[in-house]
């Protein structure tokens, strides 16, 4: 089976200057395929595949301006127009937004290098051979087994450290599984999540540390805007220097943003990797409608951090990995409204009411818990991996 690994390297003043040029180039062309795409569309009413385009900037565009373009991987510039040409027909079958320019503060372009002889993409315990760049060290010794078979591979950039991810084909785990019992999983806000089998993961958003970084990203984007507005006046400092200025806070948020991504994306990996050692016979979730939960003003911020698409993600890989069956039932699923005892609904269970009680049984019960117990006896659901 395939499975990519994501670590961070340590490359050389050389090699860093090398990544650069190829991130920019690829940036670059990514979004001269958009533009041309505008102009093509707006006189002959026609989309230009990615393969069109790359054929247009090799014999003529290239040919004329912008003749640095060919210092860098020619599959990096390729691959880049082909991911466009996706953007626009995941667009086209309406499944995200108009495709929009890349910028470069965002870092948010991956340069992609596939592997042209035997000896590209070489893993060794400590190092990494990537193809027109050379050895490059690894900064966590042992994580890319050296045995697996590398099909391709992306560098990428962000807030002054890079990464390398590869694609490898991977011997398949065939574990068993040790008891016959499910887990029922109730996400929410004030925990993370409310398992069935009596264990609880709180919200890492309410630890000291996330609170901090908080604080310290808010008094670094406050400071930004007022060199923004500083900028805008003449006089003074040479504008050379406040850009610098700027360029210099701009790296301090995108460090702090780096930070509170690892932390909270890490918490989610712990959380699934917590719940597939368990090694039940199967895991059963709610499908969330976490766009529609997004719309509400008052809980947007607290949903953007628990971060449950990626939970979702995370948990279908791991399933499939360790052969676990992970169910969904349907959005509007009563779990909370309903006794998990003896099966009766309450209609006017509000969000403020964190006990359960039942009005025909007098069960009381913890709300969460106890959405977790209906999730588990579920019998209207939908298998998203099999064992």
């Amino acid at each position: 089976m395939k499975k990519a690994y994501k670590v961070e390297i340590k490359p050389t003043e050389q090699q860093e200057q090398k990544i650069k040029q190829t991130i920019g180039v690829c940036r670059y062309v990514y979004n001269l395929y958009l533009s041309k795409n505008k102009e093509v569309y707006e006189k002959e009413k026609k989309f230009m595949s990615g393969y069109d385009f790359s054929k247009w900037l090799n014999n003529v565009h290239t040919k004329q301006t912008d003749q640095w373009i060919k210092d860098v991987s020619s599959k990096a510039v390729k691959q880049s127009a082909m991911n466009a040409e996706k953007a626009f027909k995941n667009f086209f079958k309406g499944l995200t937004k108009f495709p929009r320019f890349k910028k470069k503060k965002n870092q948010d372009v991956k340069a992609y290098f596939p592997k042209n002889n035997k000896t590209d993409w070489t893993i060794e315990r400590h190092r990494v051979k990537i193809p027109t760049i050379g050895w490059m060290k690894l900064k966590e010794h042992g994580y890319i087994p050296t045995h697996a078979i590398v099909k391709s591979g992306t560098v990428s950039h962000k807030a002054g450290r890079y990464y390398v991810s590869v694609l490898c084909e991977v011997d398949a785990q065939n574990n068993q599984i040790n008891i016959n019992d499910g887990i029922g999983v109730d996400l929410g806000i004030k925990d993370f999540a409310v398992c069935s089998h009596h264990k609880v993961f709180e919200n890492i958003n309410k630890t000291l540390q996330v609170k901090k970084l908080e604080k310290k990203l808010k008094r670094e984007q406050r400071s930004l805007s007022r060199k923004y507005e500083h900028f805008k006046k003449k006089g003074g400092v040479s504008a050379a220097k406040k850009r610098a200025n700027i360029d210099k806070n701009l790296l301090r948020l995108q460090k702090i943003h780096a930070r509170l991504t690892n932390i909270r994306e890490e918490y989610v990996r712990t959380v699934v990797n917590s719940l597939v050692k368990a090694k039940p016979k199967y895991i059963t979730i709610e499908d969330l409608n976490v766009k529609r939960m997004m719309k509400n003003r008052h809980l947007s911020d607290s949903v953007r951090k628990q971060k449950f698409f990626r939970f979702k993600q995370w948990l279908t890989s791991k399933c499939n990995e360790h052969g676990i069956e992970l169910r969904a039932v349907d959005r509007f699923y009563p779990s909370s409204k309903t006794c998990s005892c003896c099966g009766s609904k309450k209609v006017d269970l509000s969000l403020s009411d964190r006990m359960f009680k039942c009005d025909d049984c007098d069960m009381e019960l913890d709300r969460d818990f106890n959405a977790s117990l209906n999730l588990k006896y579920a019998a209207e659901y939908t298998v998203i991996t099999k064992r």
